[in-house]
């Protein structure tokens, strides 16, 4: 296995989450040094489950407040961000787009400018979306597809997708934007997305809701495949040719 994560310092926001952990888990596995912020205590999570906090860093807040960002990458000298934290229901998003718009918007600017601001950080990773895309009459998209979201979740993701390209483009922070689809796998605790709800469903013998009339093609993405892809465009990020670029990763 490649030394490159070890002992090397990382944040991890949203590392409660469903990628987050598996994140987590696979940097600890490779040596690094890992910080996580985490806002709410979250039980279930595999964070915990699988007792990965023991062996972490936690600072207690939100992206949403910068102070505590920025005090998080300066006292454990972060070398680099993987920026996860996000409200990603859509339907939550549709009932409270403010609060959408203050973490996903907001949110990612803090990221970025806490960075700037402390300064020593050599890569930054930003999780956007395949939402940032919005509704698109061609299909497959590419990354040079306009991002043109119309909702209040894709809306916060062509955002802060936009946002990161400024900080790179303007102030030279070294930046990469992740755009992926549906991410499943084990512990994911948000039982509205078809694939845990399936499951749970058949595992109560209660009937399996069918969402669309087998017209539509999402893109499903395994969360351990995704870490892999999170790790190894960190670690090309010394070609200056991939800094302040987006990737659309998939099967």
């Amino acid at each position: 296995m490649s030394e490159f994560w070890r002992d090397r310092s990382v944040l991890v926001t949203g590392c409660t989450g469903l990628l987050g952990n598996w994140l987590v888990a696979e940097l600890l596995e490779r040596g690094a040094l890992v910080t996580g912020l985490v806002r709410d205590l979250v039980p279930q999570s595999r964070l915990y489950a699988g007792e990965w906090y023991r062996q972490i860093n936690t600072v207690r807040g939100c992206v949403e407040d910068l102070p505590t960002v920025e005090r998080a990458i300066n006292e454990y000298e972060v070398d680099t961000v993987f920026h996860l934290a996000a409200q990603t229901i859509v339907g939550v998003a549709n009932r409270e787009p403010l609060a959408t718009f203050e973490t996903n918007i907001k949110g990612t600017w803090n990221i970025l400018e806490a960075c700037r601001r402390v300064g020593g950080v050599s890569r930054i990773v930003i999780a956007s979306s395949d939402k940032a895309y919005g509704d698109q009459l061609v299909l497959p998209y590419s990354e040079t597809t306009p991002l043109q979201g119309e909702h209040p979740y894709d809306v916060s993701k062509s955002c802060a997708d936009l946002i990161s390209r400024a900080y790179y483009v303007s102030y030279g922070l070294p930046v990469c934007i992740t755009r992926c689809g549906n991410f499943y796998g084990g512990g994911d605790l948000n039982f509205n997305r078809i694939v845990p709800s399936t499951i749970r469903s058949a595992l109560r013998d209660k009937p399996v809701v069918i969402r669309s009339d087998g017209t539509f093609i999402r893109d499903y993405f395994y969360a351990k495949d995704g870490v892999l892809a999170y790790l190894h465009l960190a670690e090309q990020m010394d070609r200056k040719e991939v800094l302040g670029e987006a990737f659309n990763f998939s099967n």
